[in-house]
């Protein structure tokens, strides 16, 4: 009887929709995805491809290859003081990623161009300087996860690409 109820178990999670958490199912349009951005090597782009492969896609380099293409518009970080001291040094900053996408495959856009964002404020004192430097590269890559936690949610439920006529 155990025996059976170890094989039901997984057959009622799969059935109720239940994945891990940080694996989202992605559309057939998705499973050999090109993620298209000016520079490869943010903190955004370089998440977002490996969230991908994550989720089973296969990633190609190739537009010819691709079922659908991730076009990354802008991908900015935005850095701004909020408070400074007396003797006018910053104390205070306000870190914006912003993000604007669109996904198109076979010549139809999937999903229009949309903007998501996210802030962190972070403290600065100059006295320590080199663990605030470091703190702050740990909040630009946090920041960076949580869009692609949001640009996977919204891929998650994007239709299948229609075949090329």
């Amino acid at each position: 009887m155990s025996r059976r109820a170890g094989l039901l178990i997984p057959g009622l999670l799969a059935g109720c929709g239940f994945h891990l958490e940080g694996h989202v199912p992605l559309p057939a349009s998705l499973q050999t995805p090109l993620v298209e951005a000016r520079d490869r090597q943010t903190d955004f782009v370089q998440s977002l491809r490996r969230a991908l492969a994550i989720n089973g896609a296969h990633l190609t380099d190739e537009s010819r290859d691709a079922s659908a293409v991730v076009h990354v518009l802008t991908d900015q970080l935005d850095e701004r003081v909020l408070a400074v001291s007396s003797t006018n040094l910053p104390r205070e900053y306000e870190l914006t990623y912003r993000v604007r996408f669109s996904v198109s495959a076979n010549g139809t856009e999937l999903l229009a161009a949309q903007e998501v964002s996210a802030t962190r404020d972070f403290s600065f004192d100059e006295h320590y300087l080199l663990a605030k430097d470091n703190e702050e590269q740990i909040l630009r890559q946090a920041l960076a996860q949580d869009l692609v936690g949001v640009v996977m949610r919204r891929l998650e439920r994007l239709p299948s690409a229609k075949p090329a006529s």
